[in-house]
């Protein structure tokens, strides 16, 4: 395992970073943490980290980031210390000034806020060829974007979870746009139940990732 530091948050918290696997080579992103009132994927992230310590068998890099909103984290927030949404200020041909509803505010132009800065410095420095955005949500769910439904369909088979290409409103200015439809690059918005367990999210959820993974090998 290699850490290295993404950036900085506005109130310049640190954002980590671990890269697992080979130096070089397009890799496969796990993002954690986008929203801080949605710990449960943070949970999750974190515990795929530990296992990744103990044994790495993949052919490719996996880039994990636990806690990309650390503000929103810290406050419990969904937004960042400038009250942005950080899944509606990407830079995507959708990005809308206006938000569809008061909780997603997208801030004052794409790519404003200094953690999608920092993503978008790793995505020059490093090909992704997938990645999983780990959420929460009152109707757990997998989002897909891009050429994701055999993927989606492998990692069904740990969570039975739904697989959806919409969230059922609109999400300009979302990594599932940005990465999945414009640029090709099978993502996966993973949407854990609100408010589970630890033990459960790690008895269901931690083999759904490890399955997401597998997934990859020999594809790559």
């Amino acid at each position: 395992m290699q850490y290295f530091l993404v950036g900085h948050s506005t109130e310049f918290l640190p954002i980590d970073a671990y890269r697992f696997g080979p130096s070089t080579g397009a890799g496969l992103l796990v993002l954690g943490g986008v929203h801080g009132n949605e710990p449960e994927g943070t949970e999750l992230a974190e515990m795929l980290r530990a296992e990744l310590m103990k044994s790495f068998d993949f052919p490719f890099p996996v880039l994990l980031i636990p806690r990309f909103n650390p503000e929103g984290l810290s406050r419990g927030s969904r937004l960042n210390s400038r009250g942005v949404d950080l899944n509606r200020n990407l830079p995507t041909k959708d990005w809308q000034a206006s938000a569809f509803s008061p909780k997603y505010p997208p801030g004052e132009c794409p790519a404003s806020e200094p953690e999608t800065k920092a993503l978008l410095r790793l995505f020059e420095a490093q090909e992704v060829f997938a990645a999983m955005s780990l959420h929460s949500f009152g109707r757990p769910l997998m989002n897909t974007n891009g050429d994701c439904e055999l993927w989606a369909r492998a990692i069904q088979e740990c969570n039975d979870y739904a697989i959806e290409e919409s969230m059922g409103y609109p999400t300009p200015g979302c990594l599932g746009t940005y990465l999945g439809i414009e640029r090709a690059r099978p993502t996966i918005t993973y949407e854990l139940r609100r408010g589970m367990p630890i033990q459960e999210i790690r008895e269901q959820h931690l083999p759904a990732m490890m399955a997401a993974l597998e997934y990859w090998k020999g594809k790559q």
